[in-house]
């Protein structure tokens, strides 16, 4: 019994399994385009569902949480950083001050938005709330990245194509949410009734992110072109900075007063950067030559936050439920 209380929910496991897969087997050629396609159809059904899911009200509520959606923007634009530049001293030893460079790039990116979604979903967060601020964060970033390019990191070209970025946040992810909402009276009752489905899409969609994205490193060979050292040395490096904005977020969340689902909400897209936005901004922001290294340690901090995540996510999911337990019992002695 006291071995299997340490032992990993099957969502970590699940998790696992497919950074092993994607490391062994990694997605390729038409295959990869194919899971691409799958990951986009995923994540548009996620938002699909939740816009289905939620009420209006609902989501008017979380587009009124003015103060935590600074929260959130606050920590993507200008915590992570400053965290970024004020351990640049003490972490630069671990790599070549080249790929610490990468280190900022990826302090000054946006916060996710499918998987900040899912993970507040499964956690049991404000779902309308992370909906508005990693949306938002999503397109602030377009504008705001190259600006805290161009004072913390050395910037090199034009940023025009990334107006192509924002059409793609909108045509993905909101006009699938904005088409369940409308479809709501029709398809709101049986996605109700069958709530497991949009934990089987908020779980499938994290897990098809993780592939492609880990298949997509192994395919490039970026792992071949840093030394061992240097690799633990970035490892440690996404550690301590995500452990450092998962620490403040949560601390400061519970300072200004937010109840434990917005909490849960500024935990998830507070601490969290985008590789689907990093990736394109790195092609345009710097040389085509330095660009592996850029996003050499936003592809590692990608996956660690998404392996991090997945076990807070579990443990708030399993808090909730036991405050749930513990609720219908205390009403039910009260009936008695």
């Amino acid at each position: 019994m006291a071995l299997m209380k340490f032992r990993p929910d099957n969502f970590t496991l699940m998790l696992v399994a497919t950074v092993l897969l994607a490391s062994f087997l990694p997605a390729t050629g038409q295959v990869a385009s194919s899971f691409e396609t799958l990951t986009t159809a995923a994540v548009a059904l996620l938002f699909f569902l939740h816009g289905a899911k939620l009420s209006r009200q609902a989501i008017l509520a979380g587009i009124m949480h003015w103060r935590l959606h600074l929260f959130i923007v606050g920590s993507t634009f200008v915590v992570f950083p400053l965290l970024g530049w004020a351990l640049k001293p003490l972490l630069t030893p671990l790599v070549s001050p080249e790929l610490y460079v990468g280190v900022m790039f990826l302090c000054v990116l946006p916060s996710t938005v499918q998987s900040s979604i899912a993970f507040v979903s499964m956690a049991r967060g404000n779902i309308p709330a992370a909906i508005c601020s990693a949306s938002a964060s999503t397109l602030l970033g377009v504008f705001i990245t190259p600006l805290l390019v161009s004072v913390f990191v050395t910037a090199h070209g034009a940023s025009g194509s990334l107006v192509d970025a924002v059409v793609k946040i909108l045509l993905q992810l909101m006009l699938p949410f904005a088409l369940g909402h409308l479809l709501q009276r029709w398809v709101g009752p049986f996605i109700k009734k069958h709530g497991k489905l949009t934990k089987v899409v908020d779980q499938g969609s994290i897990l098809l992110v993780v592939y492609t994205a880990f298949s997509a490193a192994v395919v490039q060979g970026i792992w071949r072109q840093v030394s061992v050292t240097t690799l633990v040395g970035l490892l440690v490096i996404s550690a301590i900075i995500l452990a450092l904005a998962l620490l403040l977020t949560t601390f400061l969340s519970r300072r200004l007063g937010f109840s434990k689902e917005d909490e849960i909400t500024a935990v998830f897209c507070g601490s969290k950067k985008s590789l689907v936005s990093g990736v394109p901004m790195a092609k345009v922001l710097f040389a085509s030559s330095t660009v592996g290294m850029m996003v050499l340690p936003l592809m590692l901090f990608h996956q660690m936050q998404l392996m991090v995540c997945g076990v807070l996510a579990a443990k708030y999911a399993k808090r909730a439920q036991q405050l749930e337990g513990d609720k219908a019992l205390g009403t039910a002695a009260a009936g008695k």
